[in-house]
């Protein structure tokens, strides 16, 4: 019980970090806030390191496995956030989120092209869903109509809300370049702890910001666009900014603290929530601000749906769900190659795939050729 209340904070809080990032890029830049939140994450992780006690491990991290988390850390907290804040601030986060989502379907895929991890037909239908749901919220597009008052006569916010008018392919655009470079991090993370001893997870993030941190600064040196955007960041975008860092950070601690009481199958699910809490909050916040329709919850829900089969053990949800033997067979079955099928199972697809198949060709005839 105590884990899926943290696990329901965490994705909470995840999603109160989108609703505050939305505030601060409806003013500023992706630039401005990773110059923000990224030194502040920094500082807020090593903060809990501190309290855990984790700080003291950060010694005992292989060189190579340190080179794994640096490598994470930039593409996760620089080219990763970077691309989902030009996404929020192009399209806003109803629009964005389920996008940026497919990072589990990108991890997923490459967990079973590059670790050879099991791919069910419950995780084929589970990705069809969150691919059908993230790209169904963009159907039935509307714009707000246009103030005949001119926009420089109006207050900030009302501007805002006056000029607002979704970017979709560029949106789409970065928020698909923000779930690669999510679905990509946790390999690397996963590489990085497979050579360490001990799995002080707060002690490698410290490691990650810090990485982040130094290419950041590189940056912010070099190039001078990047420095006079950081030097015009007003009050409002920087006060949201500084907000978004801190939920950030509580919701990671949140996310530890329930996997340290809960199993992995009872917190990954609840997490997806973070999707459906993003809808909620943009009303409360964001409401002249987003894009909302009934594309936009339908194909949230359908992502969510999706995100639970993909990143949930087959065997496990296949139980929870109390399915026939029969069906169950079918979704338990492995597509990824070199996967070895039962002959049970083998027999059910099949009779499964000629009743579809006769089903088609007695409702639409030539179509189902």
């Amino acid at each position: 019980m105590l884990g899926a209340i943290y696990a329901t904070f965490a994705a909470l809080t995840f999603a109160m970090n989108n609703a505050a990032m939305r505030r601060g890029v409806l003013t500023g830049t992706a630039a401005q806030a990773i110059a923000l939140t990224v030194p502040l994450g920094g500082l807020c992780f090593l903060a809990m390191a501190v309290f855990t006690g984790q700080i003291w491990s950060i010694s005992s991290f292989p060189f190579v496995a340190a080179c794994w988390l640096a490598a994470q850390g930039v593409l996760q907290f620089l080219i990763g956030r970077y691309f989902n804040y030009e996404a929020n601030r192009l399209v806003g986060v109803n629009i964005s989120a389920p996008i940026v989502q497919l990072q589990v379907v990108v991890t997923m895929l490459l967990a079973v092209v590059l670790l050879k991890e099991e791919f069910t037909v419950l995780q084929a239908i589970g990705t069809i869903l969150m691919l059908g749901g993230s790209f169904g919220t963009q159907l039935h597009k509307t714009s707000k109509p246009e103030s005949s008052k001119p926009a420089a006569s109006m207050p900030p916010d009302h501007a805002l809300k006056a000029v607002f008018k979704p970017r979709y392919l560029p949106g789409v655009i970065c928020g698909l370049g923000a779930a690669v470079a999510y679905g990509v991090a946790p390999l690397l993370v996963r590489a990085a702890f497979e050579s360490t001893p001990v799995k002080n997870v707060i002690a490698g993030g410290v490691i990650a910001y810090a990485a982040a941190t130094a290419v950041l600064v590189v940056l912010v040196l070099l190039l001078k666009p990047f420095r006079q955007s950081i030097r015009v960041v007003n009050r409002n975008s920087a006060t949201w900014y500084a907000a978004a860092a801190a939920l950030v950070a509580a919701s990671h601690g949140f996310v530890y603290a329930a996997l340290a009481v809960a199993p992995l199958m009872v917190v990954v699910p609840i997490l997806q929530l973070s999707l459906i809490f993003r809808i909620f909050l943009s009303q409360l916040l964001n409401r002249d601000y987003e894009v909302m329709n009934a594309a936009v919850i339908l194909g949230s829900i359908v992502a969510v749906i999706g995100s639970i089969g993909v990143s949930m053990n087959t065997d496990y949800l296949l139980e929870a769900l109390k399915l026939p033997l029969f069906l169950a067979d079918v979704l338990r079955i492995r597509l990824d190659v070199g996967a070895s099928r039962p002959l049970a199972a083998q027999d059910a697809i099949i009779s499964a795939c000629c009743l579809v198949a006769a089903t088609k060709a007695s409702t639409i005839g030539d179509d189902c050729a």
